[in-house]
């Protein structure tokens, strides 16, 4: 990317900035005006979801924009190889699932999820501020050391926002609510408006104009989302407030330890080894207190615990090769598909597209069986989540062997790929952030939140070795070495979808779901 303009030579791109601007304001101004009115409901469904989309919708035009450069920022600006880019992706991502546990905690016993999200949307947006100081480029440039800083902004701030913005969706409903799976659907639709937006947006910047533009668009993106949710924090009707009444100083002591562990992470990120053994150790600890909280409890709300253990454990395996989107999957792209001069990172937009796409029509599906009493349990749409993985892993291993190694892959089957991995996200990610809502005791829900995105966490490591191996002994992705470690996930993914369904009757019966006892959200409660 040497031909990249340096900051402040606009020329030919002022019209680009001035058009996303202009975006980013429509959707401010649409995403304010509903997050104002005083209206409970609005197309059957609280305000409160709509503005939370909002909020959502930005902060992940924020991180799914920047994630759409990292791996060329990795490879072309830092000169990192192939592997390395992968592993350090890896880390990055996975370290910003992690935080949330952190987050969910501090919110639970103290914070409150209101506060959490805005502190973090504050540190993610001085991340995204960071990401713009560029350098020269090179391991040896000392600029490197800001690059890790903004990511440690970016983890520590993710940590603080997502699994609390999340809890809040869950807590504008009763516990039976059919609406639920629906809610958390079009949430995860707004989630990837932002992530469609964002990616063509700071993508086509980063990647034709210069990083610095593209990693300043995405703070505006964070910005945005930030005001959105403190302008709308009416339309939550009580949700997302402290557990008890919170001292100036004890919170701004709470905010103090979010600071201190920007410091620690900015180290972490660096060490991948160290991050496979945090994993490790703070995942024993985890399931250790976990199972602990299990077993104080009585026999429905315990087995409800094993249940959420027993889904929160896919999870590895399914976003370990889900994300090589953002890996492995784009240097293939960049490098080996036949593409007609489309910048590679544009091709992440194809998953959040298919999702604002599909994600209203299974959200009416799940909702009208779920009236009719014959809506697929969560055990059994996880099992349709990784033979769909397995599928768009074997899928374009196959069309790429059939039309031949030593040509450009055809770009059909790059969308093919993305199609049955964005359906199979579908029915695990929405199904799964409401099955942690829903499930887990009322004082661990922002915990169980920050578990489920724990193993999220794992599961991009995971990614991030996959796709060190697709580089190979030198460290250089070849197009053969990808297309066999492709194919032998493809088939773990569909030798596991068939254990998990075959285990679902026992998990459906752990969840207990007929004797779940309802209150009113807190919604009503305010009203």
């Amino acid at each position: 990317m040497s031909d990249l303009k340096p900051m402040g030579a606009w020329g030919e791109g002022d019209w680009i900035a001035a058009i996303a601007v202009v975006v980013l304001g429509i959707f401010l101004a649409l995403g304010a005006k509903i997050a104002i009115q005083k209206q409970p409901e609005f197309a059957g469904h609280p305000k409160g979801l709509y503005m939370l989309f909002f909020a959502e919708m930005w902060e992940r035009f924020s991180y799914y924009g920047m994630r759409a450069l990292l791996i060329f920022y990795l490879t072309k600006h830092w000169l990192f190889s192939d592997g390395k880019a992968n592993l350090v992706y890896g880390a990055y991502t996975s370290l910003v699932y992690i935080t949330p546990v952190l987050g969910g905690y501090l919110a639970d016993r103290y914070l409150g999820n209101r506060k959490a999200v805005t502190f973090g949307g504050i540190l993610i947006a001085i991340g995204h501020l960071l990401m713009t100081f560029e350098g020269a480029g090179g391991q040896n440039d000392p600029t490197i050391n800001v690059f890790w800083a903004a990511l440690a902004f970016i983890i520590v701030g993710t940590g603080f926002l997502k699994a609390n913005i999340s809890v809040m969706v869950g807590q504008l409903y009763k516990l039976t609510d059919v609406r639920r799976d629906g809610a958390y659907t079009i949430f995860y639709m707004g989630i990837n408006v932002g992530a469609a937006i964002g990616t063509i947006l700071v993508g086509y910047l980063g990647e034709t104009i210069g990083w610095g533009y593209g990693f300043g668009l995405a703070g505006i993106g964070m910005l945005a989302g930030l005001v959105v949710f403190v302008i709308g924090k009416g339309a939550l009707m009580g949700a997302g407030e402290a557990p008890a009444p919170l001292s100036k100083s004890r919170e701004m002591s709470l905010y103090g330890i979010g600071i201190a562990s920007v410091a620690v992470i900015w180290a972490l990120v660096q060490y991948q080894d160290v991050i496979q053994t945090l994993l490790i150790i703070s995942g024993v600890a985890l399931l250790a207190y976990v199972l602990y909280e299990s077993f104080k409890l009585e026999k429905e709300p315990r087995e409800r615990m094993f249940a959420i253990l027993f889904l929160i454990s896919l999870n590895p395996l399914f976003w370990g090769l889900f994300e090589q989107a953002g890996g492995s999957m784009s240097l293939f792209t960049d490098r080996f598909v036949d593409r007609s001069g489309t910048p590679a990172s544009l091709f992440q937009s194809i998953n959040p597209i298919i999702i604002i796409l599909m994600a209203p029509v299974i959200a009416v599906i799940w909702q009208w069986l779920g009236t009719r009493g014959k809506e697929p349990s969560a055990p059994v749409k996880f099992a349709l989540a990784l033979a769909q993985m397995g599928l768009a892993n074997l899928v374009l291993v196959w069309g790429a062997q059939a039309w031949g190694i030593a040509v450009m892959t055809p770009v059909f089957l790059v969308f093919a790929y993305y199609f049955f991995a964005t359906t199979a996200e579908l029915c695990l990610s929405p199904v799964g952030l409401s099955a942690m809502n829903r499930l887990a005791p009322k004082f661990l829900a922002s915990l169980i939140m920050g578990a489920w995105f724990y193993m999220t966490a794992v599961g991009n490591f995971v990614a991030g070795k996959i796709g060190e191996a697709t580089g190979g002994h030198g460290g250089e992705m070849s197009k053969a070495k990808l297309l066999e470690v492709y194919e032998l996930f493809g088939w773990i993914s569909i030798g596991a979808a068939v254990l998990v369904l075959l285990l679902s009757p026992i998990v459906k019966r752990w969840m207990h779901l007929d004797t779940l006892k309802d209150e009113a959200p807190v919604a009503e409660k305010a009203a």
